[in-house]
Order: structure tokens, then sequence, then C-alpha cells
């Protein structure tokens, strides 16, 4: 019988927690600044956005600090719990009585005045579970059997923002747990083809591929998102055009306070602007490899791998999309984007991999 092993504990990853802070609070600013037409065409109060989303941010915090009060092993302990509970609230949203369905797609569990995307939940989930799989033994048909079953209900929710975010943390995790090469050379093609299959076989999903090919193919009709991202990103120049003095903002760009968010940013901040969030972004996910690097065992190694690749993958899809890097897919920005289910559930994330931090094996993580 093997000895249980004794965790020292020390603080926190600091830096982390002053990065993950400056995004919150950055991301406060630029919905206050973008959101105001908004909130007064569709609920006639121009703040409506930036209180709900201070709102969201509280409860996310709150929910956070208690998440981060639990040691990571007792994620580890509760995984299946997790997984079936995610598993439920997904199906749940496909029954009318609790699903609601915004702009064609069913996503959203609707309680009275409260609603909220349980795939953004599902992606945490997914990855504490399979990371608890993985780091006990390498099971191949179990990984692809969890994957599968949280890929199939998210496409049948036609969310295949979501889908890519969660295959590619699966991925990610899968290749830290030591896993053979060939399960990659087999794994990647097939996901590619799949994703390939899906988009060339659904009308909407193909004519944004095409934009994507030529963005001023259709201006004014499917391409009129890239178009108008496009302008906002490129009038922006280097130092912007000042905040608050985005006219695109204005009805222009779709989604402006969610998914589009970073149109007015490199709109009025400029390529500096926009460098300074990307860096940010990056500093958070090199803190999260180091965490990584120097985590006390497998689950704690698998779990900060995926929690991190899935805030760099969602970050990288959002502003590639927009500007005409990828083909353009429905992602909230991390910690920027309007939006309290994304919001909440990369805190708890992020809760998490501070949890980790303090048992970390070197206690140098906060000064270098």
């Amino acid at each position: 019988m093997k000895k249980a092993i004794k965790l020292s504990v020390h603080k926190p990853d600091l830096i982390l927690l002053g990065v993950v802070f400056a995004l919150l609070l950055f991301g406060l600013l630029m919905i206050f600044n973008a959101s105001p037409v908004t909130s007064l065409r569709d609920f006639g109060d121009n703040l409506y956005l930036i209180r709900w989303q201070i709102l969201w941010s509280i409860l996310g915090l709150v929910a956070a600090s208690i998440v981060f009060i639990f040691p990571y092993t007792f994620w580890q302990k509760i995984s299946p719990l997790i997984f079936i509970s995610s598993l439920v609230l997904l199906c749940a949203v496909l029954i009318p009585a609790f699903g609601l369905k915004v702009y064609g797609a069913q996503r959203w569990l609707s309680f009275g005045w409260i609603g909220f995307q349980p795939a953004e939940f599902a992606k945490l989930a997914y990855i504490i579970y399979v990371s608890s799989v993985l780091a006990r033994d390498i099971k191949i048909k179990h990984f692809l059997i969890v994957t599968a079953i949280f890929a199939g209900i998210l496409l049948y929710q036609k969310d295949l923002g979501t889908t890519v975010v969660l295959v590619a943390s699966g991925l990610a995790i899968l290749f830290a747990s030591g896993a053979r090469l060939l399960y990659f050379f087999l794994l990647v093609p097939a996901f590619a083809a799949i994703g390939s299959a899906l988009v060339f076989f659904t009308d909407y999903r193909k004519a944004r591929f095409l934009c994507f090919l030529n963005p001023l193919a259709d201006q004014q009709g499917v391409c009129y998102h890239i178009y108008q991202s496009l302008l906002a990103i490129g009038s922006g120049g280097v130092f912007g055009l000042g905040l608050g003095q985005s006219r695109q903002k204005y009805g222009f760009i779709p989604e402006v306070a969610t998914d589009s968010i970073f149109d007015v940013i490199g709109n009025e901040l400029g390529f500096i602007g926009a460098l300074v969030l990307i860096s940010t972004l990056l500093l958070l996910i090199y803190r999260g490899f180091k965490i990584a690097k120097n985590a006390p065992d497998k689950f704690s190694y698998l779990l900060v791998t995926g929690i991190t690749t899935w805030v760099g993958i969602q970050a990288l899809i959002n502003i590639a999309g927009l500007s005409a890097l990828l083909p353009l897919v429905g992602v909230p920005l991390p910690f920027i984007s309007y939006g309290g289910s994304s919001l909440i559930a990369t805190l708890l994330a992020v809760a998490i991999l501070l949890n980790i931090s303090r048992y970390t094996k070197h206690d140098s993580i906060n000064f270098r």
C-alpha cells in the first residue's frame, strides 16, 4: 500500500491573480464603453449590460473564493458527480420547459429572469473528469466515449465553437498524460475531417468559411460581420481612435459587447492596445503552464494543462476569427466579453489553478 504524500502549502501564484484582476477590470471598462447602444436598444437602459456584468463579476469572485478553499484533490474525488451533473444540465437545455432558444440555437437554461449556458460550465466539468480518468490510466476508449458524448450534445445545440475548444483541451490533456503518439496521428486528422464535414455540409458554416477566404465577397450579406470587424480593427491604426471614440460600436459591429468586443478594443486602442491585451493573456497562459510544470501530481498537472489550454485556445479562436486569421466562430473572449456564464466558469477554473499553485513543488512560482 502506497504511503500518502503530504503536500506543503505556500502562497498562491500572485502574478496570475494580478493578471486575472487586471483582465477582469479591463473587461468591465470595455463593456461599459461598448454596450450603451445595445443596452438602450434591447432593454431601454444604456447601463443594463454593465450592471449585469458587474453583478456577474461579484458572484463569480465569491464563487471562485469558495472554490479556492477546497484542495484540488476534492475535485478528483467528485469528478464522476461533476460529469453526470454537467450532462444533466446540457440535456436539460433541450427540454422546452427549461431550454431557451436564442438566434436559432437552443443553448440556454431559463429559470424565470435568470438564464445561463451549461456549455460554459461543461468545459470545466469535462476537463476535470478527463484529467481524473487519464491520471489513473490512459484509457483511450474511455476518453473517446466521454469526448464524443460532450461534443455530440454541443453540436446538437449548434455550438461548434465550444466543441472545438473542448476537443482541443481534451487532446492537450491526452498528450500531457503521456499517451502514445500514434493516437494523435490518428485522432487529429479524424477530428479535422469531422470538423470539415460539419462546415461544408452546413450552409451557414460554409458561408462563414467562404467569407474567411474572401471577406469582401458580400459585405452587406453573409460577410457583413467579418467585414465590419476588419474595418474596425484596421481603422484603429497603431494607437487607436481613443477610448470611447469608436463610431462602429453604434450599431455597425454585431454582438459588439460579447463575441466582438475585441473589435472595439482594436478600433479605440489600436495595435498597441490590442498587443497589450494579447500580451496579458499570454502572461496568464505562461503562468498556467508554469504551474503545470511544478504540479505536485499527475492529476493536477493534467488539470492545469487542460484549463490553460481552454483559456488559450478560446482567446486565440476569438481574436484570430475577428482578425480573419481563422474562420469566424462565436466564442467569447475570456474575462473581457459580456456574459455571466462564461465569466463565472472561467473564474472558477482560475480558482482551481490558484489552489494548485499553493501546492507546487517550488515556492518560487511568484517570483520567476
